[in-house]
């Protein structure tokens, strides 16, 4: 893509209304724009962030043999009432219509997959399976202060699973912990990122987050180095401030924000509906269920809150918007410069690359400001004096270094980005 053709622009100025992070850097890189607190566009470039983390979520709820779905936000009052939750689940956007039918902004859709399964399992031999989607959802935030983190409207990854028997659900449930930690890695979190013990409430002693150590977050967690895993506030008076695997008293205290979920639903929301199965000796069973979020804005945010700096945003060649920042250094005039620019641009996206080309007539302090507060991990520099040395200059956006390299040494880096 050619930046001159990009509608969008940068913004000098971190909006005053906005303190966190990633708000502040997203907006003034023009990758999402604030319509209000807690709902927010995502922009052309912040786009292709959201559906790079929407893609690594896919192909590995698709390695748990995951069917994707899409299910409706606008969700019967009659099912929440099913479950009991439509009087006490406080966030919860009711709607009504003309005709006075109430209606819920879905914040979750256990009340909506639980009977569509209902169409299709009455055997053992339908089971197990799990079922995904990733859809708007609503909630009542009083406190959506954190930018993209906390929001009122915001994307999820819902994923249902339904099974036979609780040793089932268990062994998918755990398998499912697996799948969440590569999920993180290749976002460019896992380092920082803990399976952690939650409360289970009324469904199991311990439900599981995966928390992301960062000061932007307003979770408390306790971390064991020895197992890597966490406690989170809620639960570590229970546990005597100790890990709930090894033992261990050592713990060191880190602020963090909740990227991912996963419960043992057991028969809470299958119960109500009265979804059963007839087992080998034809005995109706009631269907055992788990379920596993992600919010994709929530991780988006979290991405910018642990690799942003002062210059700008830092992006992981796995959810940056474009692999490579082409940056032409001349004037309007300069014809050698501007199709040594062309020659470029057009050889990388032959080879596959994606390649933001910044062909706009901007002086070169301004040209490279604007590069590091987008952040894309590559910049190659075209103009007069490289042209010369027959060379082009690349920085890497991470670790700053820059490197003067041969046409063939440069494609070689942009194959491994």
């Amino acid at each position: 893509m050619k930046q001159s053709q990009l509608f969008t622009k940068t913004h000098k100025e971190a909006p005053a209304d906005d303190i966190a992070k990633n708000a502040k850097l997203l907006v003034r890189a023009g990758f999402v724009d604030k319509l209000q607190a807690g709902v927010y566009t995502y922009l052309p470039l912040g786009l292709r962030v959201l559906k790079k983390i929407e893609n690594i979520i896919r192909e590995e709820m698709n390695t748990a043999r995951g069917q994707e779905i899409l299910m409706p936000s606008l969700q019967p009052k009659e099912n929440w009432q099913t479950t009991g939750r439509w009087d006490t689940m406080d966030d919860l956007y009711k709607v009504s219509d003309a005709s006075g039918r109430e209606n819920a902004l879905g914040p979750t859709h256990e009340e909506i997959v639980v009977p569509l399964v209902k169409q299709f399992v009455s055997s053992y031999r339908d089971l197990p399976f799990a079922t995904y989607q990733f859809q708007n959802k609503f909630r009542m935030e009083l406190r959506a202060k954190s930018g993209i983190l906390r929001g009122r409207e915001f994307i999820m990854k819902d994923m249902y699973s339904f099974h036979r028997d609780e040793e089932d659900m268990i062994a998918y449930y755990e398998t499912m912990k697996g799948v969440y930690a590569r999920v993180f890695e290749r976002v460019g979190i896992g380092a920082t990122t803990f399976l952690t013990f939650a409360s289970g409430g009324s469904f199991a002693k311990y439900s599981h987050e995966f928390q992301t150590v960062t000061s932007a977050g307003e979770d408390t967690i306790y971390i064991c180095d020895k197992c890597r895993v966490a406690v989170n506030n809620e639960i570590i008076e229970e546990q005597k401030h100790a890990c709930p695997q090894c033992g261990e008293k050592n713990l060191r205290t880190e602020t963090s924000v909740e990227v991912g979920n996963i419960f043992e639903l057991k028969t809470r929301f299958s119960a109500p509906f009265d979804l059963t199965y007839k087992d080998e000796e034809g005995k109706d069973r009631t269907v055992v269920m788990g379920c596993y979020g992600i919010g994709l804005g929530r991780v988006f945010g979290t991405v910018v809150e642990v690799l942003g700096d002062d210059k700008g945003l830092v992006w992981p060649r796995s959810i940056s918007p474009f692999a490579v920042h082409l940056v032409e250094i001349g004037n309007t005039d300069d014809a050698t410069v501007h199709d040594e620019a062309q020659r470029l641009y057009d050889e990388l996206l032959n080879k596959g690359v994606e390649v933001l080309w910044d062909d706009r007539n901007l002086r070169a302090g301004e040209k490279f400001a604007e590069s590091d507060l987008i952040g894309i991990p590559l910049r190659i520099v075209v103009s007069s004096k490289t042209l010369s040395s027959d060379t082009f200059e690349v920085k890497d956006r991470a670790t700053g270094e820059v490197s003067m390299l041969s046409w063939e040494e440069l494609l070689a880096v942009c194959k491994k980005q």
